[in-house]
């Protein structure tokens, strides 16, 4: 694939860094204001769960189908597409929530666990949740195919750094930005932090359209009509993740630590409003220690990967997550909850940094979509599944343990499952093992 590499990193890289950047900013909006917008129609913890597993269903449904369709398809052309989409549909959101925020409380009116819902309730959960499906869909093809995109703007050896660059920008907009300002847009108007987002997606489509080259995969002009099937194409992707001794436990692992996250997740906006007792603003401000380890995380990564070594960076990041995820639901206090979001959140950056570049690497291009796909699928097919375990351990064990203990409750049953992982990860990712794949990927 052609590309211009000039100055560095080259001009496409920073448009889609850009790009990224913008859309980042987006998300980071919409990660306080699509549960905010939920809490202050619901209080049970379910409906509010119900979000999280709507939004992350699409990467269990359709994981698998977008990594044959990004292996057949523009991937540029794709990427641009679903931001499209996703304005569209984030826009219409926008709307709607114009039309009934009358009907809304205000940020500080909400945290009463026995609130009465507004009238508009119903309508609201349903708007929330048909734009959580397609926003959580057009994300699956979108960040599958954007994935394949890097290895086409930068050099092999430029990835880790071109991606831990990238990553820290994602998640200063992501974390460090976007929600403080959302928490400040809701107070000025519900339908305000919306807006703002579909006005990222567009800007992101924008810019990703005028990367110049080609982003079709390379080998697939050649095979012409011998073009194996949708079905044969999906198969080939299982088979060679499944059947590879490094990426299929990696697979798995981060499956158990996504998983494990998202139980907490799923009653975050709860915990945040009932237990730590925060208003709108600061629970975007909250978020701010996710970014500043993202940050640093990402900026660190090379020289602690040097350091340790790949496979004990990632055994490393395995325990510090474990930890922090149990402990966090201990506290009652913002800045001890903040800081155990940071060191989670930074080691959180080290893994993604080893384990993409490490795929972007190895896995031939012309399955990079497939294969990345079927990671993702076990990688990020739990995330629904821990979003539902989340909120049914709080509504369950709420009669038995109170209110407050069942929404500490999905932090520690977490941090538990997330150190339990380390016994599987200690034979399948440890170094010879990463040295086998690169031994094989060169071979080819």
């Amino acid at each position: 694939m052609a590309s211009i590499r000039t100055g560095g990193f080259g001009l496409n890289y920073w448009k889609l860094w850009i790009a990224s950047v913008v859309s980042n900013l987006g998300d980071g909006i919409a990660m306080v204001a699509y549960p905010w917008l939920a809490s202050a129609v619901t209080r049970n913890p379910l409906h509010i769960a119900a979000v999280a597993v709507i939004t992350r269903l699409p990467w269990l449904l359709f994981t698998l189908p977008a990594g044959v369709i990004t292996d057949r398809v523009d991937r540029k052309r794709l990427i641009v597409w679903m931001d499209v989409g996703r304005f569209a549909v984030t826009l219409a959101v926008a709307a709607g929530v114009l039309a009934i925020q009358s009907d809304l409380s205000s940020p500080q009116q909400i945290a009463d666990a026995n609130a009465v819902p507004p009238p508009s309730a119903t309508l609201i959960l349903v708007l929330i949740y048909v734009s959580a499906a397609l926003l959580g869909t057009a994300e699956v093809f979108r960040d599958n195919a954007a994935q394949t995109l890097m290895p086409a703007v930068v050099k092999t050896d430029q990835l880790e750094k071109a991606n831990g660059r990238l990553w820290g920008a994602e998640m200063t907009m992501n974390s460090f930005v976007g929600p403080p300002l959302a928490g400040i847009l809701i107070a000025l108007a519900f339908a305000l932090p919306f807006v703002i987002d579909a006005v990222s997606f567009a800007l992101a489509a924008a810019l990703v359209f005028t990367i110049t080259g080609r982003f079709e995969p390379k080998d697939r002009a050649e095979v012409g009509d011998q073009a194996p099937s949708f079905l044969d194409d999906l198969k080939e992707g299982v088979a060679w993740l499944w059947g590879h001794d490094l990426f299929r436990p990696m697979a798995i692992a981060l499956g158990v630590l996504n998983g494990t996250w998202m139980m907490s997740a799923a009653t975050y906006v709860l915990f945040a409003q009932e237990i730590l007792e925060l208003d709108a603003t600061a629970f975007g401000l909250l978020g701010t220690g996710a970014a500043v380890g993202g940050i640093i995380g990402s900026v660190v990564a090379g020289r602690v990967i040097g350091a340790l070594g790949q496979s004990r960076t990632l055994f490393v990041s395995i325990i510090v997550i474990g930890v922090g995820l149990g402990a966090s639901g201990l506290t009652s206090s913002f800045w001890i909850f903040w800081l155990f979001g940071a060191v989670t959140t930074g080691f959180g950056t080290v893994w993604n940094v080893i384990t993409v570049s490490l795929r972007q690497s190895l896995i031939p291009d012309h399955l990079l979509g497939r294969v990345n796909s079927v990671y993702r699928f076990f990688g990020w097919g739990m995330m629904p599944i821990g979003s539902l375990v989340g909120g049914l351990l709080v509504a369950v064990a709420e009669p038995a343990l109170g209110r407050e203990w069942s929404l500490r409750l999905p932090f520690f049953v977490g941090g538990i499952l997330g150190l339990a992982l380390f016994a599987y990860a200690l034979p399948n990712l440890n170094s010879s093992r990463i040295d086998a794949a690169k031994e094989l990927a060169n071979a080819r």
